[in-house]
């Protein structure tokens, strides 16, 4: 969410940011918040004149009795009550209009980095590296749940009858190997200095609107019914409430915060073959991280945390790029954004395994996240996340580059301590 100081004193590069991110629709809300605004302003300066004028009307009165001027001692009470009334009438107004205004700035984009580049939807996202060789094997590599069920390592059926489509039971060795990644991610990110992190799993609605915009909340969040709370759709969400209504000593910055949950979204809508099985799900694990700090610094908390996830994956020899989000692409309060693809043998292409944003100081604002300095300064954090693992698309990548010839699959060796010693699974069953 923007200052509305900012607003009101850079209209223009305002809308020319909403242009930039395709949302023209979005443009008469700058004049439409400037002018409540305005409003507001006005409003504001006559409830403080109104105070003003009783206090001083206030004090006439005990005179003016004091003389023995009754009658001009009720004038004046009229005349403060009436003052009180307009004043009741203006509060009411005054809420209104700021009520609006609140809804339109948390609807306005952030103000993007001017290094992204403009394009209208994910096909225009730029890339910028790769990591690793990408490798297609002379042998066929199956759809990802075949390769799991030569393990009887998962139960779609059983899911789709319990909880219905988007759900899954893992079982045995893949189930091991979920879990494996999961806390070999932990830990991989608690000897990167981050400390670990287990969040409440529902939260709030004023969380929830201080960390997305309207759109995600709508396409993702599941609402508990009869009650002020929402699943998570990411540990991301609670893990920044965490700091909702505090202010933070500058020199205590950055907190860098890792975090296991498991994750619940709508994904609406239908999706191809490629996005069945376990890529798009209502359900999963995840090991997240975030950072609270000063704004100064968030650039390159930026750059730390997409290599976080990068480093993570080449330990265990699966081939990665990372993806430059265009303007079109980004959620409205991100500022900057890069997703970190897998390279999928099967499909001969890299799919996303995680995305890693800079939102300035958008969710800092909403939840009053603030910093004071030595000097004594106050300011607006900033806050950052990543994805380390989601072992559902994890799962997919890792199976697919692999898997061997003969139906095994090879474990990186990095694993072999949170997989018993396993150094190779082996099929239970052929398909």
């Amino acid at each position: 969410m923007l200052d509305i100081k900012f607003v009101r004193e850079n209209p223009e590069v305002v809308k020319e940011n909403i242009r930039k991110k395709f949302q023209d629709v979005k443009l008469p809300l700058v004049d439409e918040v400037l002018e409540l605004d305005k409003e507001n302003r006005a409003i504001k300066q006559e409830v403080e004149a109104l105070r003003a004028q009783r206090n001083k009307l206030s004090k006439m009165i005990g005179g003016l009795m004091a003389k023995g001027e009754k009658e001009e001692a009720e004038k004046v009470k009229a005349e403060i009550a009436a003052d009180a009334a307009r004043t009741e009438e203006l509060t009411a107004k005054e809420k209104e209009v700021e009520e609006r205004i609140k809804v339109i700035m948390m609807t306005i984009p952030n103000i993007i980095d001017p290094s992204v580049p403009i394009g209208k939807d994910d096909s225009e996202n730029v890339e910028v590296q790769k990591y690793g060789e990408p490798v297609v094997p002379d042998y066929e590599i199956p759809y990802h749940t075949d390769i799991m069920e030569t393990f009887d390592g998962i139960d779609l059926d059983s899911a789709r009858k319990v909880a219905g489509n988007g759900f899954y039971y893992l079982m045995g060795d893949i189930a091991r190997l979920h879990s494996a990644v999961l806390t070999y991610a932990r830990d991989f990110m608690i000897d990167r200095g981050f400390k670990y992190c287990i969040p409440p799993f529902m939260i709030r609605a004023n969380v929830v609107t201080g960390v997305m915009s309207f759109a995600e909340m709508e396409n993702m969040m599941y609402k508990i019914e009869g009650e002020d709370l929402y699943l998570i759709g990411t540990s991301e969400h609670s893990m920044i409430g965490k700091f909702i209504d505090t202010m933070n000593k500058a020199e205590d910055l950055p907190q860098c915060l890792t975090s296991y949950s498991p994750c619940f979204r709508k994904e609406k809508g239908a999706h191809g073959i490629e996005e069945r099985g376990v890529y798009r799900i209502h359900q999963f694990e995840k090991q997240e991280m975030i950072v609270v700090c000063n704004p100064d610094e968030s650039p390159m908390w930026y750059d730390k945390l997409w290599q976080n996830t990068v480093d993570l994956f080449r330990t265990m020899d699966i081939p990665v790029r990372t993806l430059e989000c265009c303007s079109g692409d980004l959620a409205d309060l991100k500022v900057k954004s890069v997703d970190v693809e897998a390279w999928s043998p099967r499909q001969k292409k890299y799919f996303e395994i995680g995305s890693c944003s800079n939102l300035g100081d958008a969710q800092a604002r909403r939840l009053g996240i603030r910093v004071q300095n030595a000097e004594g300064k106050k300011y607006f954090a900033h806050t950052l996340n990543n994805t380390v693992a989601a072992p559902p698309r994890m799962l997919i990548a890792f199976l697919e580059n692999n898997l061997q010839a003969d139906g095994t699959v090879k474990i990186p060796e990095v694993l072999w301590p949170y997989m018993g010693g396993t150094k190779v699974l082996v099929p239970s069953k052929k398909k």
